[in-house]
């Protein structure tokens, strides 16, 4: 009876755990025309100021994200810290610029503006 009771419990508990996660990865937001690189909190993607062009082996991808209530101090460590997790490498930072690349292609991350802060995000293969 008690090791009912602990597949039980066990089984309660990979579920909850299970739900939890998949709630949260439905609630993440990524940048449009590529699914992979994700919408860090109190940032929105601009719709009409996307780009994108090209195919797998040549391909540039632009979208702009602004928000009123972050810096890009924030974005900064919220991208250096998230992106390699999804394979890119911090390659650095120049000027208000942050560098990565992954297999390649190359990122950079620019703050345009302040006030709102406006990022632009450019993904070009690497030739």
């Amino acid at each position: 009876m008690i090791a009912m009771k602990n597949k039980i419990c066990f089984l309660a508990v990979v579920l909850s755990t299970l739900f939890v996660f998949l709630g949260s990865a439905n609630a993440a937001s990524f940048l449009e025309g590529y699914e992979d690189i994700p919408i860090m909190k109190g940032l929105s993607q601009i719709k009409n100021d996307n780009f994108s062009f090209g195919n797998e082996e040549a391909r540039l991808v632009e979208a702009v994200l602004t928000g009123s209530k972050v810096g890009f101090k924030s974005v900064k460590k919220f991208y250096v810290d998230t992106l390699p997790q999804l394979g890119w490498t911090y390659q650095g930072q120049r000027g208000d610029s942050l560098l990565f690349y992954r297999e390649g292609e190359a990122l950079e991350i620019v703050k345009e503006s302040t006030k709102p802060l406006n990022v632009r995000f450019t993904i070009k293969n690497q030739i």
